[in-house]
């Protein structure tokens, strides 16, 4: 994957650091939609919540959008904020609009042939990765924000207006255990088994890997007196780790090398993550073709070859056990 640079794409390598360990960078726009246009977080203000007016730039088989898509489906909000799918495959372009195969929609705003045409159309000098997610403003043409973990924070809460489920993934009383389990979870698990998959030296590997099944036992001992990750309620946490769990057996224990064992040898992970799937209308934003031929073809230092394997065998349907 490459990136921009000055405004111009560059084709290269995934980041790493000259150690050999992987390293994510942060993301770029960091602006907020908020209820009147006041600023958020970060950024500028400018923004108001609006139905119709934000787009969301997506791809199935990336775990950060899927987060999006999973909190605009609970919201409800499928009505209010319109979608495009990019295509599967990222080559030495980056992801493109390619419609070609079932589920990508092309750039259903402007005809773009390629995401980075978004990120240049945003700002002509931009020098960044080009990721999705993407919360695109319609009214401005500009990118508001392209960090997931910001963005499913104002669909949970900017958008109430026209939402049709009222549930706070996000509730005051409940944020200070949601942010030290997301402070588990992100860089162990979420970026884990990227750090374990795209490491160029052992020692890089070993250090993820470790890393990544330390925090996933925690987290299986953690569901054996929780039915979510901080109790009762089902919250952002538990949706920032359902993205990663959904992928696991399919693409990062083999693809990665994350193989100590499969998530379905961890019985509270894997009846956590089913059950999650079973949720109304969760089961729709998960596309294991996209996410299956996205892995396997996009990242030929890892599998160069680029086959993509049939197996494995996998039920998200089975029963969960947890009422």
């Amino acid at each position: 994957m490459g990136q921009l640079v000055d405004g111009e794409w560059k084709s290269g390598d995934v980041a790493t650091t000259k150690d050999g360990g992987f390293e994510r960078q942060d993301s770029t726009f960091r602006n907020w939609v908020t209820k009147d246009g006041s600023a958020g977080p970060s950024g500028e203000g400018g923004f108001p919540a609006a139905p119709n007016r934000y787009h969301l730039y997506v791809s199935h088989a990336c775990p950060w959008a899927h987060r999006t898509m999973v909190m605009r489906r609970l919201k409800g909000l499928e009505d209010i904020i319109s979608v495009s799918v990019v295509h599967w495959h990222m080559g030495d372009k980056g992801w493109s609009f390619d419609d070609d195969v079932k589920g990508a929609t092309g750039d259903d705003l402007y005809g773009k042939a390629l995401l980075h045409e978004i990120y240049q159309k945003a700002d002509p000098d931009a020098t960044c990765k080009v990721t999705v997610p993407v919360l695109w403003d319609k009214e401005r043409q500009t990118i508001v924000n392209n960090e997931s973990s910001e963005i499913i924070r104002m669909l949970n809460s900017a958008f109430a207006e026209w939402a049709s489920d009222t549930t706070d993934y996000y509730p005051a009383d409940l944020k200070s255990e949601i942010d030290a389990v997301n402070d588990l979870v992100y860089p162990n698990v979420n970026n884990g088994v990227y750090r374990a998959g795209f490491a160029k030296n052992q020692e890089k590997y070993e250090a993820a890997y470790d890393d990544l099944f330390g925090a996933l036992d925690e987290l299986e001992e953690r569901l054996a007196s929780n039915r979510y990750l901080t109790g009762d309620r089902f919250t952002e946490a538990d949706i920032r780790l359902f993205t990663t769990l959904i992928r696991f057996d399919a693409v990062y224990h083999y693809h990665f090398k994350c193989n100590r064992n499969r998530l379905n040898e961890m019985p509270n992970l894997s009846d956590f993550m089913r059950e999650i799937y079973q949720m109304p209308g969760i089961a729709e934003t998960v596309h294991l073709d996209h996410i299956k031929g996205h892995y396997y073809t996009s990242h030929p230092g890892v599998n160069p070859t680029g086959v993509v394997p049939k197996g494995p065998a996998l039920d998200f349907n089975a029963p969960h056990g947890r009422g």
